[in-house]
């Protein structure tokens, strides 16, 4: 039998802090209650998980299921960089944020290697994962399909090293509360709606404080859900204004703004030319030339997405008009 010491023995060999994980979420009830039901597989299980939601709704009912850990849900206002924003605001100094997408499975030992990666390596302040499989660059994966491709490279151990990034990939991306807090670090809410290229605006202003590197032992796999996702105009106008913008602020180098602005007027005019049920690319060009000629005229606003007034998306093989929202 124990002693009655044991308990309080094993608290204090437990490192203080806790490893919250943050999940924004907009209209994906169903993906993000699978989401949060798969941390449930951790071997070190979240701490809190903070939902931040645009609507009650969109957290699908999981806050009230019996889970091995709380999970809380932020409402505020919608857009990814807010609702990244009031997950920071729940933060104490001593913790570890977790952000996930709400559709991001993570390997079963994810956070006992995140935990132990930042207590070896004081110097980190930001690890971003490596994405076995990634249904973003495709129609999307479901979720039995993205737990058998990470069954499957499970199959083979991880390699335990580093190589420094100077980005955090939003969907999987853990920080260090301390520096963020102490120096005020935000994600920039003129970055509307999907908030392009928010997690490297962000990335960019924490890298002064740390190292930021991309570990080959945390591995996962993205979803790439295509439910619930920004219109193609929309998108299309910030794939070329929201780097220039960052560009200007100077968060982001002009070699990479021109190389971006490039890669994606490519890609969407190929996708026009032929079209995939699962994105908008002809809606996505339209957004990239409106850009560009509103940046000949001398404007630069992402927040110009807030005021469009029709959006064309193309769903099922057809081009459809929806309201604004």
């Amino acid at each position: 039998m124990a002693s009655p010491a044991a308990p309080a023995e094993a608290d204090a060999a437990r490192p203080v802090s806790r490893i919250v994980v943050g999940i924004p979420t907009v209209g994906r009830p169903g993906i993000v209650a699978d989401t949060v039901r798969f941390l449930a597989r951790q071997a070190r299980r979240p701490d809190l998980v903070l939902l931040s939601v645009a609507n009650g709704a969109d957290a699908g009912g999981i806050e009230s299921e019996p889970l091995p850990f709380p999970v809380e849900v932020l409402v505020g206002p919608p857009g990814l960089s807010r609702q990244r924003n009031a997950i920071l605001d729940r933060l104490r100094p001593d913790d570890l944020l977790m952000f996930l997408d709400d559709d991001f499975l993570m390997a079963p030992d994810y956070l006992v290697q995140v935990e132990r990666i930042f207590a070896e390596r004081p110097e980190i302040v930001l690890l971003t994962g490596h994405v076995v499989a990634d249904g973003i660059l495709g129609p999307g994966l479901t979720q039995a399909e993205g737990e058998a491709l990470l069954a499957e490279a499970l199959r083979t151990p991880a390699e335990d090293g580093f190589r420094p990034t100077d980005t955090g990939y939003g969907c999987n991306t853990a920080i260090r509360a301390a520096p963020v807090l102490a120096n005020g670090l935000r994600f920039d809410e003129r970055l509307p709606l999907y908030s392009w290229l928010e997690d490297a605006d962000f990335s960019a202003r924490l890298q002064p404080f740390g190292r930021m590197v991309r570990a080959t032992v945390t591995r996962g796999v993205h979803l790439g859900t295509k439910t619930g996702r920004t219109p193609g105009l929309n998108l299309g106008y910030s794939q070329i204004v929201n780097p220039v913008y960052m560009k200007r602020k100077g968060t982001l180098e002009g070699p990479r703004v021109r190389r971006l602005i490039v890669r994606h007027l490519g890609s969407n005019l190929l996708g026009t030319i032929r079209p995939r049920p699962w994105a908008d690319y002809r809606g996505r060009l339209l957004g990239n030339l409106l850009a560009l000629s509103d940046l000949c005229r001398g404007r630069c606003d992402p927040e110009r997405i807030l005021n469009f007034t029709r959006r064309r998306t193309y769903s099922a093989g057809r081009w459809r008009k929806t309201a604004p929202r």
